[in-house]
């Protein structure tokens, strides 16, 4: 599997080096071109409305905003989640989302960087005991529409949501050694392979 990760600003190395382990091949995201012939794209965490400016900025917004439309299978962490959302309850004016899955978010909902805090998140779906997130400067879904499957929450506030090929965490999966996260995402690319390609082919 060949698996796009933005790299403009925010902590992609780390995503590229779970996913390398667990035997995708990465392409750094930083212009159109990097998203020739993926399967999937990663949005890390970092600062939402500078990554939004910088994708405007490399030309990117709009060729990932058709490759999301297509149907592209998409992972966005944090910053990532706010930029894969329908709506930011909190963000600039001039601020775009991709509106790639049926949420609404709040910027940094749990607090400031010295809020930051980890909890072991019982995750629909997902074997192998509790996971240990990171939470750091963590936006949190405040609406999720009739068709997003909540995985987990924290004091009943969604913190990972999937839709379709879409999947957002307000927390950090890099952060951590466990990489099933990641995992759980690559396989669930996997299992819509067969979809994708029928959409593809009626496009």
């Amino acid at each position: 599997m060949r698996v796009s990760v933005l790299a403009l600003q925010g902590a992609s190395a780390l995503h590229e080096a779970a996913l390398r382990a667990l035997g995708a091949e990465t392409v750094p995201l930083r212009t159109p071109g990097d998203l020739d012939d993926v399967d999937a794209v990663v949005l890390p965490g970092g600062e939402s409305t500078t990554i939004s400016m910088m994708l405007e900025r490399n030309g990117l917004f709009e060729p990932l905003a058709a490759r999301l439309g297509a149907g592209l299978p998409a992972f966005g962490t944090c910053a990532g989640m706010i930029l894969l959302a329908d709506e930011v309850l909190d963000g600039r004016p001039d601020q775009r989302s991709f509106a790639a899955i049926d949420v609404a978010v709040r910027r940094n909902a749990f607090g400031r960087q010295v809020d930051s805090f980890e909890a072991d998140l019982r995750i629909e779906g997902l074997d192998g005991g509790d996971f240990p997130a990171v939470f750091i400067r963590a936006p949190v879904i405040e609406r999720a529409g009739p068709d997003v499957e909540v995985l987990a929450a924290v004091d009943g506030r969604p913190v990972l949501c999937r839709q379709g090929p879409v999947l957002v965490a307000a927390f950090h999966p890099e952060l951590s050694d466990d990489l099933r996260l990641h995992r759980l995402f690559l396989d669930h690319v996997t299992s819509l392979g067969p979809v994708l390609a029928d959409r593809a082919t009626a496009d």
